[in-house]
């Protein structure tokens, strides 16, 4: 069984870094369906799960790529991290007052994986329907500039709900957002952008689903043996890799296990 959460592992964590898309996506559903674990042990680990291996990816992507913008990363951390301590305390509330989260969570996953697969076949379209260029400011001109930063803001307030309750999103839907808000922004520096987000938001709802007994650190570090190397690997990989098969495979895995989930 260890043998297979490596394996798991491994595999996660190159998707993750050939395509910003398949940490919580792939792994909650995973440890669920696969291994059997309950759905709040397999979030709560997950989101540790996925700071640790994203920090791999980002470091890959900021020093070898330079392709992190950090002003996005800080202005949608400015929403998204509130909005996750936020989404802690309900979390907490709702077992205080003896209330199943178990349904809510369930759901929630269904909900997120199937945003997650129709994000992940927009993405596609907007990458390849035209050649995008790195900008030096990524802040518009005109009347769109008023709204870009809280715009993103708002979108990390939304994230950061999304990704505590079900560990899914902070991929896709992060960089999809991503796409739209900065629509001259190179994908390769989305992905890394993106990946950079993800930490502290991950980080910050793993610490807190931790406080409520929801990580499991055995099966943690097991994953990790497998998740680091995988990461390194499709990071550099994300540079040679043709993205129009592998990602519309990816969304009807994801459509069907969100389906799956909202179903049940």
């Amino acid at each position: 069984m260890e043998f297979g959460y490596i394996i798991s592992g491994f595999a996660v964590g190159m998707l993750v870094g050939i395509t910003g898309v398949g940490g919580g996506s792939l792994m909650t559903p995973l440890l669920v369906f696969l291994f059997g674990f309950k759905p709040a042990i397999a979030v709560g680990t997950d989101l540790l799960y996925a700071a640790i291996t994203k920090t791999g990816g980002v470091f890959v992507h900021h020093k070898s790529h330079k392709s992190v913008d950090w002003r996005v990363v800080s202005w949608m951390s400015l929403g998204s991290l509130p909005s996750a301590v936020a989404t802690i305390f309900l979390i907490k509330h709702l077992i205080k007052i003896e209330k199943d989260i178990t349904g809510l969570i369930t759901f929630t996953l269904g909900v997120a994986l199937i945003l997650t697969a129709i994000a992940v076949l927009i993405r596609s379209f907007l990458t390849r329907k035209k050649i995008r260029e790195i900008e030096d400011s990524v802040i518009s001109s005109g009347r769109f500039k008023k709204m870009q930063i809280p715009a993103t803001i708002f979108t990390g307030i939304i994230l950061g709900l999304l990704v505590t309750i079900s560990s899914v999103g902070a991929g896709a839907l992060g960089t999809l957002a991503i796409l739209f808000l900065y629509p001259k922004m190179s994908t390769l520096k989305v992905v890394g952008t993106d990946l950079a987000h993800a930490i502290p938001l991950t980080a910050v709802a793993g610490f807190g689903h931790w406080s409520l007994g929801h990580v499991n650190f055995a099966l943690l570090g097991t994953l990790l043996i497998g998740s680091l190397p995988g990461i390194w690997v499709g990071s550099h990989l994300s540079v040679k890799i043709p993205e129009k098969v592998l990602r519309p495979m990816l969304a009807t895995l994801l459509l069907i296990i969100g389906l799956k989930f909202v179903l049940a």
